[in-house]
């Protein structure tokens, strides 16, 4: 009996200094920080590998340092110009300061979302369409640096904001598409003006050189003859030389010209 009691004994031993060690060793991963409190009093960070804690006293609050990526749900806000929007966004952002994320905030995570939200109505009911749509770059730092302001003294570092997507109206949609296509529409008609415009220019120069080389005249009514006469073409032309109606066009011309 006595060797059994002591057996029973000593298994109780060991269970409690299991128990004890369990409580005793914890193991952190790279990207962990231990928050340790001895008799609910902050000691400090630890970590990461093998950390020794004092059972009872001391308590241990795990803290990863991974960045963090979360969705701001679809907030409904109306521009400074009154136009009705949805715009939703995703937050990157990660704890750099273990002590403070327990310490000086209850749940670090939920409060940077509603930082977020809040943060996301009030910067782009300040901005007009255009610029909610043409600024996007503009926003998103604005947006990260007010944030990150909030959240800085929580010891949580925000690294990016990004707009994801912004959702307009219908009738908003087509204004829209109507405005873009009656520009391309102006664009298109300034580039054809512009062309005429050059064209005539070169049909000027083109005539002045022409008016002081007869021949290039007569050189480029043929080639026009040799353009026009393609294959499997059933039109007939003959060139007439302008020197035989010449003599035509002097004494049956304008009473002026021959008075002159």
């Amino acid at each position: 009996m006595n060797i059994i009691t002591n057996l029973q004994m000593y298994l109780g031993i060991l269970i409690i200094v299991i128990i004890i060690l369990s409580q005793s060793i914890k193991i952190l991963r790279e990207y962990e920080r231990g928050v340790i409190f001895r008799l609910g009093r902050l000691v400090g960070a630890k970590g990461p590998g093998l950390i020794l804690l004092i059972p009872i006293v001391d308590k241990m609050v795990r803290v990863s340092l991974r960045v963090i990526t979360m969705d701001v749900p679809p907030q409904e806000i109306i521009t400074k110009d009154t136009v009705p929007v949805k715009v939703n966004a995703v937050i990157y952002f990660r704890v750099v300061n273990p002590e403070n994320s327990v310490v000086e905030i209850q749940d670090f995570i939920n409060a940077t979302s509603q930082i977020a939200q809040t943060t996301l109505r009030s910067v782009l009911g300040q901005m007009e369409l255009d610029e909610l749509l043409s600024q996007r770059e503009k926003i998103n730092q604005t947006l990260q640096k007010i944030v990150d302001e909030h959240t800085g003294p929580w010891g949580v570092k925000v690294t990016a904001v990004e707009t994801k997507d912004v959702e307009l109206p219908e009738n908003m949609k087509r204004a829209m598409a109507k405005q873009a296509e009656a520009e391309r529409e102006r664009r298109a008609k300034i580039i054809h003006a512009e062309g005429e415009y050059q064209a005539s220019e070169k049909l000027v120069k083109a005539a002045e050189r022409i008016a002081t080389q007869p021949m290039a005249l007569q050189l480029r009514y043929l080639q026009t003859l040799t353009e026009i006469s393609a294959d499997k073409n059933s039109t007939i032309l003959f060139p007439l030389p302008i020197d035989l109606i010449r003599p035509f066009l002097e004494n049956y011309g304008p009473k002026e010209s021959k008075k002159k």
